[in-house]
């Protein structure tokens, strides 16, 4: 399977050739991400909704428009909404925390509905979540509802289709089943574990997607979307343990607290706390198809979990994982200062650097493997201890990883840094997402020194916010020089 594989070469339906404009909001998320490139694959003329303009998104999306704008800003939905056919609202908030995100869901819901009536938008397809309305659900799979009934109560023609736990390279719930089972020999299994959940695999909602927005008629329905199979989440542990080899014991637990799962979870997986709870908290009620209407309107055969375990693995072990869950993690990373947007230069740095043979091609194919499964290649336990320290205070963490072992685009994450800027051979920089008293950024420059050679320069550069920002910075300066010097040594041997 290379990186341009489609996932809707096998889909039943046929483009529509009258089809107008589409919008994908929530075009730079997980799913949105695979969903984009297959509607430009068939033919359609795509608009995707961004928060923040960048370079990244028109070299990304090269045959599609890009527009600006919030959700939660209304005249700038309308603006975004002009001249549009259909939209796929692939939006949600669940990472603003338990607290905060159903009523943004809500409300960016609500200017959807509004927009759209107001630009003439035809239809829209909303990717929601499974769950029996009849039983008192979680605030996650509520909001998701309530959402749902705001886009079928508007005037604008909705097609809501309902998933649960979604598998697939780069999925928070396959990164959360996947790293449990690597790492944990035994696990403890509380009573909701053994409640039934039918997983759906990635390419089948985008087919899903793809399916309802060519046949016209299933506007104004809704679908229960799944897997070919139901299990357990303990069986889903069990099967993924099978898949990799692993023996695992799995003994039952006296204790079933939500709260303390999803906590150890976020610790021992890439998924940080604010997502682990909000996925975790659905656990305890059956997520399964109520109907399966969807079947005979777009028929194609279902993959099995352990199928869709099976294609995430492999994607992963190609290193060919197109989105990932933390693209949209922290949710305004987007909107954070960039370094270049300071007033002025920031109050402490410390820079690092050595001459070099070697190419710059050759340095800054070294540079851009540093982090995840590569490590830093010096000193790996000092950052690993530094983000043991930022996941216990729930932040990000190093163990967040990344998306790609060998390559970079501009929002990409790498552990608890995300890149900022990206210059082919010249200059990586990435901003700090951990817990800090202040702004962070890590530079790497290749700058031609004489005829044959190159200087690497690795630069660290800190705002600091108040009395603990100055402390924070002088705690930690003794280490810079071991480590960001080893650091560039190594990566100048491994070119």
């Amino acid at each position: 399977m290379s990186m341009n594989e489609q996932l809707v070469d096998e889909l039943p339906t046929q483009p529509l050739a009258t089809m107008g404009t589409i919008l994908v909001a929530g075009a730079t998320g997980y799913i949105g991400g695979r969903l984009v490139p297959e509607l430009i694959e068939r033919g359609y003329a795509v608009r995707v909704m961004v928060r923040v303009e960048s370079p990244e998104h028109a070299e990304r999306w090269t045959e599609a428009e890009v527009v600006v704008a919030d959700a939660l800003v209304p005249e700038q939905v309308v603006r975004a909404l002009e001249g549009i056919d259909t939209v796929f609202y692939l939006i949600h908030s669940m990472l603003y925390g338990l607290d905060k995100f159903e009523n943004a869901d809500i409300l960016a819901a609500k200017n959807f509905c509004s927009a759209g009536k107001e630009q003439g938008v035809r239809r829209i397809i909303y990717l929601g979540g499974l769950g029996d309305a009849r039983t008192t659900l979680s605030t996650h799979l509520t909001s998701r509802l309530q959402v749902a009934d705001e886009f079928m109560q508007s005037s604008v023609s909705t097609t809501i289709l309902r998933a649960a736990i979604i598998i697939g390279s780069g999925s928070a719930s396959y990164e959360m089943i996947n790293h449990l089972v690597r790492r944990l020999p035994v696990f403890l299994v509380p009573t909701w574990a053994k409640t039934t959940c039918q997983p759906i695999g990635l390419r089948d909602v985008i087919k899903s997607l793809v399916g309802v927005l060519e046949i016209p008629e299933t506007a104004g329905k809704t679908f229960d979307i799944g897997g070919s199979d139901s299990l357990t989440y303990e069986e889903m542990l069990k099967t993924h343990a099978e898949i990799l080899g692993k023996k695992r014991l799995f003994l039952r637990s006296p204790f079933s607290n939500i709260g303390f799962y999803s906590y150890i979870t976020s610790l021992l997986t890439p998924v940080p706390a604010a997502i682990t709870w909000c996925l975790m908290e659905s656990v305890t009620h059956d997520v399964v198809c109520q109907e399966n209407e969807i079947l005979e309107w777009v028929p194609f055969r279902r993959i099995s979990c352990k199928e869709a375990l099976v294609l995430a693995i492999s994607r992963e072990e190609q290193d060919a994982v197109r989105t990932r869950w933390s693209d949209s993690y922290p949710l305004d990373h987007e909107l954070a200062i960039k370094l270049h947007e300071l007033s002025a230069a920031p109050n402490y740095s410390s820079s690092y650097s050595l001459v070099s043979i070697k190419t710059d091609d050759a340095l800054f194919r070294s540079v851009i493997k540093v982090g995840g499964r590569e490590g830093w290649f010096h000193s790996n336990f000092l950052w690993r201890i530094r983000g043991a320290f930022d996941r216990l205070l729930l932040g990000v963490g190093v163990s967040r990883g990344r998306r790609s072992e060998s390559t970079l685009r501009v929002n990409d994450v790498i552990d608890f840094w995300r890149v900022e800027a990206f210059e082919r051979s010249r200059l990586l920089r990435l901003r700090a997402e951990m817990k800090v008293p202040g702004r962070a950024w890590l530079e790497f420059r290749i700058d031609p020194e004489g005829e044959r050679t190159n200087r690497l320069t690795v630069t660290a550069y800190y705002q600091s916010r108040g009395r603990w920002g100055r402390i924070y910075w002088y705690i930690f300066l003794p280490f810079h020089h071991f480590i960001f010097y080893d650091l560039i040594k190594q990566i100048e041997k491994r070119s």
